[in-house]
């Protein structure tokens, strides 16, 4: 079991956030989720450009990863505020996170699949 199993949703969330400031970049949680398991979707943004949503999975080898999610890339900002109430809706427990820095899917990928 790897670490990022262990870990609740509160802290990687935590983590990310923390290593994307440490970075020099901008991070914001959008909606709080459930602090154990809650589902964790993080927007990336560079200099302020939409480069998509992320929703952290496991896949079916059991391996953690980031996988699209919600509009597509260029999509206007009211259609990812739409998304994200529709999605906070259905699940109250869900995380959304914005992150506004260069390469941020991998810094994404490597905070919330770590271990």
């Amino acid at each position: 079991m790897g670490l990022a199993d262990r870990l609740t949703s509160q802290l990687l969330v935590q983590a990310l956030v923390r290593t994307v400031q440490s970075a020099g970049g901008m991070a914001m949680v959008l909606h709080k989720g459930e602090q154990m398991s809650g589902a964790i979707v993080v927007q990336i943004m560079e200099r302020g450009e939409n480069l998509g949503l992320f929703e952290r999975v496991t896949d079916l080898d059991g391996r953690v990863t980031l996988m699209s999610a919600g509009p597509a890339i260029g999509c206007e900002p009211s259609e990812i505020k739409q998304y994200i109430e529709r999605r906070t809706r259905v699940d109250p427990d869900i995380w959304f996170v914005e992150l506004d820095i260069a390469d941020g899917q991998r810094l994404a990928a490597d905070v919330l699949a770590a271990g």
